[in-house]
């Protein structure tokens, strides 16, 4: 199972977006990559394919590497890392911090 999912906020530890929130938008787990909400973002020079169509420049997200995110916990609000701990037969992530359990 992966410690990290769609849905979840993260925090970007490396690379020029370091310290930036945002929230988990696409998976990518053949490429070990995640598209993350207003981060990394690069412009796309967009061609106008029909008539009805504009074309221009458009901002867009690009995938991030898993190994540069980290989960931010809910109740600490820093990013943590992830334990897996069974609870009453379920099995649940949790903040190695705090201890807190972070939905499924």
């Amino acid at each position: 199972m992966a410690r990290l999912r769609k849905g979840d906020t993260v925090m970007v530890l490396t690379g020029k977006h370091r310290g930036k929130h945002g929230k988990i938008l696409q998976m990518f787990p053949d490429g070990a990559k995640a598209l993350v909400e207003h981060v990394n973002v690069m412009k796309h020079f967009e061609r106008r394919t029909r008539a009805d169509q504009p074309g221009g420049i458009i901002e867009r997200e690009v995938p991030l590497s898993l190994d540069k995110l980290a989960l931010v916990c809910p109740r600490c609000r820093k990013a943590a890392r992830v334990r897996w701990v069974v609870a009453e037969g379920v099995k649940q992530r949790s903040c190695v911090k705090c201890r807190e359990v972070i939905r499924v």
